[in-house]
């Protein structure tokens, strides 16, 4: 009970922080910007490492955090296998075929209405399937190895990108259009001088709800058959051996890269879209 109280105030006097900090003046800097998620992720571990060690929690139910970081210490050479096979071989090169499908696919779309009639609802469709349904199938389908996880991956990411790119497409204004076609511009031209850069916004809203399906996508194919390597199956097999403070090591890498991938795009998207309102603050 004691913990208990000691997690309360702990985390009350990093809230009482945190809204200080967002209220100062510093918060509109950069240092500021990254304080408070740094203050309020440090919480959450001190958190848990407390409440872990002072309720007596057995590490096969939640192990602390301070014994998943000595397992990824002495774990590396593995962690890098597993994070080559599933993520470089599986999640990016999907992430990238699916995204560039979808562009070409959208393309199509937005100069055929009737494939936008046809075709649109049947990728809502396709979206709603169940991965663990698919996962299997495409095992069987491409084999065991990288090839199937990427598979998975283009299936998840195909139609949320085609979804955002179509409507992104859409999105300059009538007049606009208008005003290009009595300059006597090309399809091409308007495309690339009006339509894509007002489409970048959805674009690039696409792309990062893709890069999380995508480390998703790769990480459940790999339960349904892969090597002896991986981040799927690492964690598969090390919850059959009870081997929490691994499962949670290989979590904890797949939230890093995610989180890596997401700000990369994030990025991006503030460099290519920087006249966007959204970027001006």
């Amino acid at each position: 009970m004691t913990a208990l109280w000691i997690a309360i105030g702990v985390w009350l006097a990093a809230w009482a922080l945190n809204v200080w900090l967002s209220a100062s003046p510093i918060s509109q800097t950069r240092l500021g910007k990254l304080l408070v998620p740094l203050v309020f992720g440090a919480t959450v571990l001190v958190l848990w490492e407390g409440l872990v060690r002072g309720l007596g929690v057995a590490p096969v139910i939640l192990p602390a955090p301070s014994a998943i970081a000595a397992k990824i210490a002495v774990s590396l050479p593995i962690l890098w296998q597993d994070f080559a096979q599933t993520i470089l071989k599986g999640a990016i090169p999907g992430f990238l075929i699916g995204a560039g499908a979808a562009f070409l696919v959208a393309i199509a779309i937005d100069r055929s209405p009737f494939l936008q009639r046809g075709l649109l609802p049947i990728g809502n469709f396709v979206a709603a399937l169940p991965i663990v349904g698919l996962a299997p199938i495409l095992v069987m389908w491409f084999g065991f190895d990288w090839q199937s996880k990427a598979a998975v991956v283009v299936v998840m990411v195909f139609f949320p990108m085609l979804v955002n790119i179509v409507a992104g497409l859409q999105a300059s204004e009538r007049m606009q259009r208008d005003l290009m076609a009595t300059w006597g511009a090309s399809y091409v031209q308007t495309l690339v001088k009006l339509r894509l850069p007002a489409a970048m916004p959805f674009v690039f809203n696409g792309l990062k709800i893709a890069s999380t399906l995508a480390l998703i996508g790769a990480i459940v194919a790999e339960f349904f058959g892969s090597p002896v390597y991986g981040m799927g199956f690492r964690i598969s097999t090390e919850v059959g051996r009870l081997g929490l403070d691994m499962v949670w090591a290989e979590i904890a890498v797949a939230a890093l890269a995610g989180s890596a991938l997401y700000g990369l795009i994030a990025l991006i998207e503030r460099w290519v879209t920087f006249w966007h309102p959204s970027q001006r603050h």
